[in-house]
């Protein structure tokens, strides 16, 4: 099942956020084969990211939170509050998915 977990940083973190994600990074990546989606989030008038999105193909919603709260991001008070919502794709990659 899919599950859609969205994040919004805590206030004061960017000089935090720079340093850990290097290991944020190496995270999501060893966990790739999870993710159907995944990106920062920003707002219209800045470059620099202020939340994230992230679309995990998981069995459970208890593993997308063990997922979620396992990130260096989570664990070190980057982001602290999280939404996770079951997901089902209607359109993907332009197409409208074969359900």
């Amino acid at each position: 099942m899919a599950f859609m977990i969205t994040l919004v940083d805590n206030p004061g973190v960017m000089e935090k956020k720079l340093q850990i994600r290097p290991l944020h990074i190496e995270y999501v990546m060893n966990h790739a084969h999870l993710i159907l989606a995944s990106g920062g989030c920003f707002p219209d008038d800045s470059d620099i990211a202020d939340g994230a999105l992230f679309i995990v193909d998981l069995a459970t919603r208890a593993d997308a939170v063990d997922y979620i709260e396992n990130d260096p991001f989570f664990r070190n008070g980057i982001f602290s509050t999280y939404t996770i919502r079951r997901w089902k794709k209607f359109i993907f990659d332009y197409k409208r998915a074969q359900v």
